[in-house]
């Protein structure tokens, strides 16, 4: 395919990702926002609509007495006013637009082809006439009649424009109907083409790319895709797609900086990052799967189509119910974790087993389990068999706990103030014919949050004899963990008589 030497990145998250439904910027952080897409080098920014509001006309002209290297649009209607407001907010770059399709003419303008071929070469005139470049969109440019279009494009570009913009502004069409339609329009117009995809089919990144692919040289782009509705095409991934499935090497963008610019969008917006977004999502670069995570191990590229570095991203090793011995062997590595066989395959259990139950293992909750692992006393002398708990607001919370202790059965059933409360007076009647010991500390806490969050019990018991020894475990109940670190603990101390 036959790509232009240049293609220019227009970003409109100012202007167009504004208009998605509870965005707002402040000047402060529009200025932030352009700092960095001007950082990353992209060419053109759309800095908003000055007409709308005196602190529109305040942000592009602060914006504009910055000194970027990116060229600083404002969008105007094809009317006097709007224009005049976009001279006074000092830009010399102007965005103008005016319905043609029939559904804008008939219902929105209530105009005749011609009142609306008028508008805007009269806008277009005026605004080179004030010493402004000029793009020009037809809006609804993809549902509007293709000889009336062309007799648009043909009529803006006599009349002065510097570029010529093609909205899809409801996002209805496809790659092949995009291509056919640049096509034209590069068959009749000699100025640059710029495309303005929206993404209400989900393909605006495969039109915007096809239309590169079709002689336009002009994308406009959204950080994360914000924008009305569905939202626009998103800029990182038309440029990371156009740097690496199409090979393209002449587009100057600091790949490096993409992530950190999304996730700083994103907060100010307050619009999350979708965890299964393309290159910037939290699972972008996430492998749980145990064959992936071993191809990941030894070649990146087996299961990855770029690095997490060249978008300033992480890979991340998931840990859950498809995970392999390799990918936990590994996480284990990065966090200097040595443990033997058996520990290891309780680990590689335990993690199996949470998996199973649909939950997803954190890094915060696999060093909890691995620390659990080491502390457990080599031989356990008392083991739990049993355990049922009744509980509610119009019973008193009873435990029935059976323990093997030194291989003979003995079961108790005892009451407390709580669930955990009456399950450790069970246990303590039930061993305290073997060994007496005493609960000094009882501590627990939540590993993550959410409700499916582990809960880390760690305690502390203590014999007659003065022999002390802590005990801890991590698992997704709370009275089970409880349970788990105090025989850990008991049968430590019995290891140390």
């Amino acid at each position: 395919m036959k790509l232009p030497k240049s293609v220019n990145i227009l970003d409109t998250t100012l202007r167009d990702g504004e208009q998605a439904p509870g965005v707002v910027f402040t000047v402060d952080e529009k200025i932030q926002i352009a700092q960095r897409l001007d950082k990353i080098g992209v060419n053109s920014i759309e800095v908003g609509f000055p007409r709308v509001s005196d602190a529109e006309k305040v942000s592009a002209r602060v914006i504009k007495d910055l000194g970027l290297n990116a060229n600083i649009y404002g969008l105007s209607r094809v009317l006097k006013e709007d224009i005049d407001a976009l001279i006074d907010s000092d830009l010399s770059y102007m965005h103008t637009f005016i319905g043609t399709s029939k559904l804008h003419r008939d219902y929105k303008l209530k105009m005749s082809k011609e009142e609306i071929l008028e508008k805007a070469v009269y806008a277009i005139e005026y605004g080179k006439d004030h010493g402004i470049s000029v793009e020009f969109s037809a809006e609804d440019a993809t549902r509007t009649e293709e000889d009336y279009l062309m007799d648009v494009y043909k009529a803006a570009e006599s009349a002065g424009a510097n570029i010529l913009n093609v909205p899809d502004t409801v996002g209805i069409l496809f790659p092949s109907a995009i291509k056919e339609l640049i096509t034209k329009i590069k068959e009749n117009i000699k100025i640059p083409i710029s495309i303005h995809c929206h993404n209400d089919f989900g393909l605006a990144v495969a039109n915007s790319l096809m239309a590169i692919e079709s002689g336009a040289s002009q994308v406009h782009l959204t950080i994360n895709g914000i924008g009305e509705r569905a939202g626009n095409a998103s800029l990182e991934e038309f440029v990371v797609a156009l740097n690496i499935a199409y090979g393209y090497e002449n587009l100057k963008i600091d790949t490096t900086q993409l992530f950190n610019l999304s996730e700083f969008v994103s907060k100010l917006t307050g619009i999350k990052i979708p965890i299964n977004k393309p290159i910037v999502g939290g699972n972008a670069f996430a492998h749980e799967s145990g064959i992936h995570v071993h191809g990941v191990l030894e070649n990146t590229a087996t299961y990855e189509p770029i690095s997490p570095e060249m978008v300033g991203h992480t890979r991340k090793i998931a840990l859950g119910k498809h995970t392999g011995a390799n990918s936990l062997k590994s996480k284990l590595n990065e966090y200097n974790i040595e443990v033997d066989q058996k520990q290891f395959n309780q680990i590689y259990n335990q993690i199996k087993t949470l998996g199973d139950k649909g939950k997803t293992i954190t890094d915060a909750d696999l060093k909890a389990i691995a620390i659990t692992t080491l502390g457990k006393a080599n031989k356990e002398s008392i083991k739990l068999l049993g355990l049922t708990v009744i509980s509610g607001d119009t019973v008193s919370a009873t435990a029935t706990v059976k323990l093997s202790i030194d291989g003979k059965v003995e079961e108790r059933s005892e009451i407390g103030v709580g669930p955990v409360d009456a399950t450790l007076k069970a246990i303590s009647k039930l061993v305290k014919g073997y060994i007496d010991v005493d609960l000094e500390e009882y501590n627990i806490d939540a590993i993550t949050g959410g409700t499916d969050a582990l809960a880390e019990v760690f305690v502390i018991t203590s014999d007659s004899e003065g022999n002390k020894a802590t005990g801890r475990s991590t698992q997704e109940d709370v009275i089970l963990a409880s349970v788990d670190a105090i025989l850990n603990s008991i049968n430590k101390i019995i290891a140390i008589k």
